[in-house]
C-alpha cells in the first residue's frame, strides 16, 4: 500500500512540474502510417534504411543529437516562465483534414491493450507539455537513447510546444520509429474546459501539426524524396489525466482515441537504476508507460537508458500505441486517473484558465508538492 501511495504521489509531482514550471482504420494511428510489427520476442528490430539514426536524410547525426556544446544542451532543456500568458494562435487555426471515424472498439478511455498470446510488446509514451504561461524544454538525451536502442515510442505533444520547437518536432515526425498524438494546445483540463475551449485546443493543435507536415513534405520534395504520408492525428492524451465519459465522447466524435497509461514511469524513489527496475517489474505485454520528454523530471533520460536493456532481458519489445491498438483489444476505464481513480481531481481547481494558466490562490494542497508523506521525500531528482 505504501509503495502504491508513493507511486501516486510521485506521478503527481511529475505532472505538476510539467504544469507549473514554467491519433474501423487502424493504419491511421497518430499521424504515422502502419509499420511492420516489432519482433514479439523482445529482440531489437533492424533499423529502417534511411538517414542518420533511422530518420530521413534531412538532418545529420549531430543535428539530431543533443547539442555538443554544454550551454546549448542545457538551454534546450530549460523551462522559461513568460511575463504574460502566450495565447496567440498558430498560423492556421482550423485543420484542413480530419481523421476517419473512430471504431467503436477504440472509444472510451484506454488504459492498456490486451494482446494475443505471445505478443510481448509494450508502449513507451512521452508527454511534451507546455502551458500558456511558460515554454518548456526538449530532452535530446532521451530521444538519443530511444534511437540508440532502436526503440519505438509515442509522443503526446501540445500544439504550443510543437510551435515552440519546430525543428525538433519535425525530427520526431520524420522518424519511422515514432508516432505523435496530441495533448491540447496549452495543456487544458478537458474536465473543466467548456466545449468552445475544448474545440479550440484541439483544432489549433491539429492545424499546427498540418503546418509541420507541410514543411516536412516540402523538405522531402526538395531532396527528391517521397512525401511523408503522415495522416491526421488519431491519438489523444488528457492533460492531468482528467476526463470521463462525456469528455471521451467529445474527443471520440472527432476521431481521437483517448490514451492513458497503466504504468507510471516517473514514480518511486531511489536511483535511476532503481526506478528503471520498478518500471520493468510493473510492465506486462500491452502496457502503456507514462513518461515525459521535456526534461521533467530531469533524469528521465537516464532512467530510460537503464530501462531499455531491462525490457529486453524480460523478453519485452517496444511498439507504438497505434501498433498495440492494431494488434489487440483496448482495456477501458470510465475516468482518467494517475494510479488510483480520483487521484487527479485536485487539478480541476488548482490552475487558472481551464488548467492553462497559473496557480490559483487558495488552491487545495497538492500532495505532490512535498511535506509529510509527499513525493519529494521519496523521489530523488538529479539537477
Amino acid at each position: 500500500m505504501a509503495l502504491r501511495l508513493a507511486a501516486a504521489t510521485a506521478l503527481l509531482l511529475a505532472v505538476v512540474l510539467c504544469a507549473q514550471l514554467a491519433l474501423a482504420q487502424p493504419s491511421a494511428s497518430a499521424t504515422r502510417p502502419a509499420a511492420a510489427n516489432a519482433d514479439l520476442t523482445g529482440a531489437t528490430p533492424k533499423a529502417e534504411p534511411s538517414g542518420p539514426q533511422g530518420a530521413p536524410p534531412l538532418w545529420t547525426a549531430a543535428q539530431l543529437a543533443e547539442p555538443a556544446d554544454a550551454a546549448s544542451a542545457k538551454a534546450e532543456r530549460a523551462i522559461r516562465n513568460l511575463a504574460r500568458p502566450d495565447e496567440s494562435p498558430p498560423a492556421r487555426t482550423a485543420p484542413r483534414y480530419s481523421p476517419p471515424p473512430l471504431p467503436d472498439a477504440r472509444r472510451g478511455i484506454i488504459r492498456r491493450v490486451a494482446l494475443p498470446e505471445g505478443d510481448r510488446r509494450v508502449a513507451l509514451t512521452f508527454d511534451l507539455c507546455e502551458r500558456a504561461v511558460h515554454v518548456t524544454g526538449y530532452d535530446a538525451r532521451l530521444v538519443d537513447a530511444l534511437r540508440a536502442g532502436n526503440a519505438k515510442a509515442t509522443f503526446f505533444a501540445g500544439g504550443k510546444w510543437l510551435r515552440s520547437h519546430p525543428e525538433r518536432a519535425l525530427q520526431l515526425l520524420a522518424d519511422p520509429r515514432f508516432e505523435l498524438g496530441t495533448h491540447t494546445w496549452t495543456h487544458a483540463n478537458m474536465a473543466v474546459a467548456p466545449k468552445a475551449e475544448r474545440t479550440r485546443q484541439i483544432d489549433w493543435t491539429n492545424a499546427q501539426l498540418e503546418l509541420l507536415r507541410d514543411e516536412l513534405d516540402r523538405r522531402l520534395r526538395l531532396r527528391g524524396l517521397a512525401a511523408s504520408g503522415l495522416e491526421p492525428p488519431t491519438l489523444f492524451r488528457l492533460p492531468y489525466g482528467r476526463g470521463g465519459e462525456e469528455e471521451a465522447r467529445f474527443l471520440n466524435e472527432r476521431g481521437l482515441a483517448v490514451i492513458q497509461w497503466d504504468v507510471v514511469g516517473e514514480a518511486g524513489g531511489g536511483s535511476a537504476q532503481a526506478r528503471a527496475q520498478t518500471i520493468a517489474a510493473a510492465l506486462r505485454p500491452g502496457s502503456i508507460v507514462l513518461l515525459h520528454a521535456n526534461a521533467m523530471p530531469k533524469d528521465t533520460a537516464e532512467v530510460l537508458r537503464r530501462l531499455l536493456p531491462l525490457l529486453a532481458a524480460k523478453g519485452l519489445a517496444t511498439a507504438t500505441v497505434g501498433e498495440l491498438l492494431d494488434a489487440g483489444k483496448p482495456e477501458r476505464v470510465a475516468n482518467g486517473y494517475f494510479a488510483t481513480p480520483g487521484d487527479n481531481a485536485l487539478y480541476d481547481t488548482r490552475f487558472a484558465a481551464f488548467g492553462t494558466g497559473g496557480i490559483l490562490r487558495g488552491a487545495a494542497h497538492d500532495p505532490a508538492q512535498g511535506g509529510k508523506g509527499g513525493a519529494r521525500g521519496g523521489l530523488k531528482r538529479k539537477p
